[in-house]
């Protein structure tokens, strides 16, 4: 029986989504419970690889059981207890033998949050600036990414990636008051949001494509600038990679989960 998990973690404790030789990543977590609960060595595979003290609010898993769960609930809140106050098991969900965690994911979402008024209570969730930013001219820029294949200019050097292609579905910046007001109990109030959306990301890519965007709304690159660094396909041309703090995996979909 293939399973697969929909949960959401806090980022800031963990080095990354992947299991590591000297440090915890989220998967050996939440292996190490469900091997405990299950009584069998359970091994899962996720949807992607989030970078250390980046979050997910919603991250899909898949692992493989020899028969079925006799007791959904249960077994949620087994885990919930074994992995601690930084992941959340939210939903159980039975499906083909063949479906597949990473491969079948069609679209992933990313939101990247900053702020324009320090707080003692947003640190690690959002970026602070203590500038404002010109969100008219990072949509101008972030509107190229809509029209852009290949996103070396924003890909982690000497990475094992096939291929730097990506198809981007959306990318703008928000106003992020009513955004993220349930996430954060209104304590956002002032500062914007990234949402970016596609079918796959490169690793690092987001962090570097904001960290541009910030060049832009800092007015110290032109729009003109971030096209051509997207022509270039130099990560050395783009700017720096943001703190990984304010990240959020947002969303993933499939096309057989509503």
């Amino acid at each position: 029986m293939r399973y697969f998990l929909r949960l959401s973690y806090n980022g800031e404790s963990f080095h990354g989504w992947q299991s590591q030789p000297n440090a915890m990543g989220v998967q050996q977590k939440i292996e190490e419970a469900l091997s405990v609960v299950t009584r069998l060595p359970v091994s899962i595979v996720g949807a992607g690889r989030t970078d250390a003290g980046v979050h997910a609010r919603e991250m899909f898993a898949h692992f493989d059981l020899p028969k079925p769960v006799d007791d959904k609930r249960r077994l949620i809140i087994s885990l919930n207890r074994l992995v601690g106050r930084n992941i959340a098991i939210d939903d159980l969900i039975e499906v083909a033998e063949d479906a597949h965690a990473r491969f079948d994911a069609v679209e992933r979402t990313y939101k990247y949050f900053v702020t324009f008024k320090k707080s003692a209570f947003l640190y690690p969730y959002a970026w602070y600036s203590p500038s404002r930013l010109d969100i008219d001219m990072m949509n101008e820029a972030a509107s190229e990414l809509l029209q852009t294949e290949d996103f070396t200019s924003f890909a982690k050097l000497h990475s094992d990636a096939k291929t730097n292609i990506c198809d981007v579905r959306h990318a703008k910046w928000d106003v992020a008051d009513n955004d993220i007001s349930n996430g954060f109990s209104g304590l956002f109030v002032d500062g914007i949001v990234f949402t970016i959306s596609a079918d796959r990301f490169l690793r690092n890519m987001v962090r570097a494509v904001v960290g541009t965007l910030v060049e832009v709304g800092r007015k110290k690159i032109s729009v003109q600038d971030f096209k051509d660094i997207i022509l270039r396909r130099d990560r050395c041309s783009a700017g720096i990679s943001m703190p990984a703090e304010a990240l959020f995996l947002w969303s993933v979909k499939y096309p057989y989960i509503i």
